[in-house]
């Protein structure tokens, strides 16, 4: 991304956040002949696309840098609003002047830097993820371990774009979504009439992801037996499909997952110790969402534009509602958060998220009218 700081209040404030969340970010005045820019975005403020000329000055900007798209950002709007225009190529978003400026900030970065991931603002979240950088430079096993909802899978993900098999496959599977019986051929494959209904050959998930990363989500609920089999081939890099007898050489890095307390399942006998270390060589925990709620407003907004079809489609969080997100406990972490948000879209009336569409589990949209006047008062 290329941002033109002049006449942009928020420039170097978004500039330094997306560096800081290790996006690549940089000003007009760091493209020139001896540093040539090419980025999918050109952001710069209403005021300067003024300055310019308008819309064949932006353009004429845009060009200098190699700019496919154009965000005009104008932050001292009576109201909200996302206009484009030359098919969809020029996005014209005006925020409300009376937008606190980390909000506004965070609502520009998450429209932009399609990571597919919220850029957290907790002290916490971002030590963790800078962690997690350095591990995914290394080719070690990791363990991810967190309550269920609390982006287990996202940062396997994360470590997996920041490693060197990046351009190879990630493939994730859910032990405990699978019977067992059927978990065995679908992780080590099966041969041709290897049991009733396998008509074909199958090569399995650890041999698909031959070169790049395996996750396998909730591996707590996997049984003995097939945890011994996984033991073998982690240990041999080889895999055996079912109905076959030659090893198979693979190439894979193992992340695995799970929400429970490890070390009382390995003492009580229902998770392999052995298996345990080998896939611990790198413990990674995750936090639940009540313990970070710096993140909330960053994770919302990420998840508004997950569940939007078009940016133009993209709301506003009134700070009425952000204020009712922020008072919940959030027992069901990240996932929870993510069903509060697609309600909000749904009850929604016009283009901000009020108070008023905020459904929280266990209240009624009734009740959430009668217990957040204050909230309300500031839509």
């Amino acid at each position: 991304m290329v941002i033109d700081q002049v006449a942009f209040d928020l420039g170097s404030d978004i500039l330094g956040y997306l560096i800081l969340h290790e996006i690549d970010a940089v000003s007009v005045m760091g493209c020139d002949h001896a540093n040539k820019c090419s980025t999918d975005f050109l952001i710069l403020s209403a005021q300067r696309a003024a300055e310019l000329g308008g819309q064949s000055g932006v353009i004429e900007l845009a060009k200098s840098v190699a700019a496919k798209s154009v965000l005009i950002a104008d932050t001292h709007a009576e109201a909200y609003g996302v206009v484009t225009s030359l098919g969809g190529r020029i996005v014209n978003l005006s925020l409300p002047k009376d937008m606190a400026q980390d909000d506004a900030r965070q609502f520009i970065v998450t429209l932009l830097h399609g990571t597919g991931r919220a850029l957290v603002r907790s002290d916490g979240s971002r030590r963790l993820y800078d962690l997690a950088r350095r591990v995914a430079k290394s080719d070690v096993s990791v363990f991810i371990n967190g309550p269920s909802g609390s982006g287990k899978e996202v940062m396997a993900r994360f470590m997996h774009v920041h490693s060197a098999r990046k351009d190879k496959e990630f493939i994730a599977i859910n032990c405990a979504a699978i019977p067992d019986n059927m978990l065995e051929a679908m992780m080590f494959g099966h041969e041709k009439g290897a049991f009733t209904g396998a008509s074909t050959s199958n090569v399995g998930v650890i041999r698909a992801a031959d070169g790049g990363t395996l996750l396998l989500d909730e591996i707590s609920e996997m049984s003995l037996q097939l945890q011994a089999k996984l033991l073998r081939a982690i240990q041999e890099l080889t895999v055996t499909p079912v109905g076959g007898t030659k090893p198979i050489k693979v190439d894979v890095r193992i992340f695995a997952t799970s929400n429970r307390n490890m070390t009382d399942e390995c003492r009580m006998g229902r998770f392999r110790e052995d298996l345990f270390y080998r896939l611990n060589v790198f413990p990674i925990q995750t936090q639940a969402l009540r313990e970070r709620p710096e993140d909330i407003a960053a994770i919302a907004y990420e998840l508004v534009m997950r569940h939007v079809k078009d940016v133009t489609e993209a709301p506003l969080l009134s700070p009425g509602a952000i204020d009712l997100l922020m008072a919940h406990h959030w027992p069901g972490n990240v996932r929870e958060l993510e069903n509060v948000i697609q309600r909000a879209l749904v009850l929604k009336d016009g283009p901000v998220i009020t108070a008023e569409a905020i459904m929280i589990d266990q209240f009624s949209i009734t009740d959430i009218k009668s217990q957040t006047a204050t909230a309300q008062a500031r839509n």
